[in-house]
């Protein structure tokens, strides 16, 4: 079977990598969109349970050209869909069109579901199919006349790992908080400090990191209710991620974090409990400027309010020159800080070391990581 992984912009590599160290096969990072891999169905289903910066995990049914709604229908109509769908199976159809001939997602979903229809009218001798049974969401992505034809197999989005049930003000997604956590070069032996905390999320991703939790332990995904899907196989996989996690719960934690807002920590304090790690992190009302650490030094990731955001440039570039101050009152830790404001490093101070540009929903943003001790790029 053939399987997409896909992801963010900017987060295609670290998902391959994943991928490939789930023991995933002919994994190849895609130029777009994330990360191709083969393997069977238990396969698919580690990807949902493990995978920390994708956004989904999609079967592939095929590939093939189309330019006209007659080469659509037909090329959907020779899929074998009553291989996996039962009769009585739900098969709702979102399209995207990019850069293509055919350019209208509603006439698209419409010709997909008539060519679905047809092919299984054949297979099951039905004339009407109920639709009450098991979900299974049909893609068809149309990039340059190339249709890709997948079936969602996790459901809700893999952001959503369920300990998270407010989002506070302009929320960070939680496969994205995972990537810069990931990238600051923390290891899970150091401290780990957020001074503008929100709301948790980089916290609970970094305890889930070291503790060798599968960010998707609690919830569901939708291959799991299909008929086809070995079940027990399925049960065991999610059994030995629990052990695993169990086994690792007793580790030591070095994860904190403080915000001016009190609503926001309490919020933060919410998150925390329900992702099962009350006690295991460290949060507090602070500003920023009253924060000092000593003893062994280690990390600062920050998601710092910037213009977009706030709507005021000038309380932004006062952020950034805070996080400068931050890093200078604290020798030895390196501060990772994640901002849409062109101006950064210009506020705080130096140039960062290292960069790397994600998207916060739909605004362009970097990733500035200044180590300690060093100067920066020229």
């Amino acid at each position: 079977m053939k399987w997409i992984a896909s992801a963010a912009f900017g987060l295609e590599g670290m998902t391959g990598r994943d991928l490939k160290r789930l023991g995933a096969e002919n994994v190849r990072v895609m130029d777009v969109g994330g990360a191709m891999f083969e393997g069977g169905f238990e396969m698919g289903f580690r990807a949902n349970l493990w995978l920390r910066t994708a956004d989904r995990v999609l079967l592939v049914m095929d590939q093939f050209e189309a330019r006209s709604f007659e080469e659509l229908f037909q090329g959907i109509r020779r899929i074998a869909w009553e291989e996996l769908l039962p009769r009585d199976a739900r098969f709702p159809i979102r399209a995207k069109c990019v850069k293509s001939q055919l350019m209208s997602p509603s006439d698209v979903q419409k010709i997909s579901k008539r060519a679905m229809v047809e092919r299984l009218k054949g297979a099951y001798g039905l004339d009407w199919f109920s639709e009450t049974g098991a979900l299974f969401q049909v893609d068809v992505s149309i990039r340059n006349d190339l249709v890709t034809v997948t079936l969602d197999a996790s459901g809700d989005p893999l952001s959503k790992r369920g300990y998270r049930t407010w989002n506070g003000e302009a929320p960070l997604r939680e496969t994205l908080a995972a990537a810069l956590v990931l990238q600051s070069g923390w290891h899970p032996w150091q401290k780990l400090y957020d001074p503008c905390c929100g709301t948790g999320t980089i916290l609970v991703e970094a305890a889930f990191v070291a503790l060798n939790r599968a960010p998707g332990l609690t919830r569901h995904f939708a291959m799991e209710d299909w008929p086809c899907v070995p079940g027990e196989a399925l049960a065991q996989i999610r059994l030995e991620a629990r052990r695993k996690y169990d086994t690792c719960y007793g580790r030591d934690l070095h994860i904190a974090g403080s915000d001016i807002d009190p609503e926001a920590i309490e919020l933060a304090r919410r998150h925390v409990r329900q992702a099962g790690l009350a006690g295991r992190i460290d949060l507090e009302v602070k500003d920023m400027r009253d924060v000092s650490l000593a003893g062994e030094p280690g990390v600062f990731i920050a998601n710092p309010p910037y213009g977009e955001r706030l709507d005021n440039a000038r309380a932004a570039h006062a952020v950034a020159r805070q996080l400068g101050q931050l890093q200078r009152r604290c020798p030895g830790w390196n501060l990772c800080a994640f901002s849409a404001d062109m101006g950064f490093e210009r506020e705080y101070g130096r140039r960062a070391t290292r960069r790397r540009r994600y998207y916060n929903g739909r605004i362009e943003c970097e990733y500035h990581i200044f180590e300690a001790g060093r100067g920066g790029q020229k």
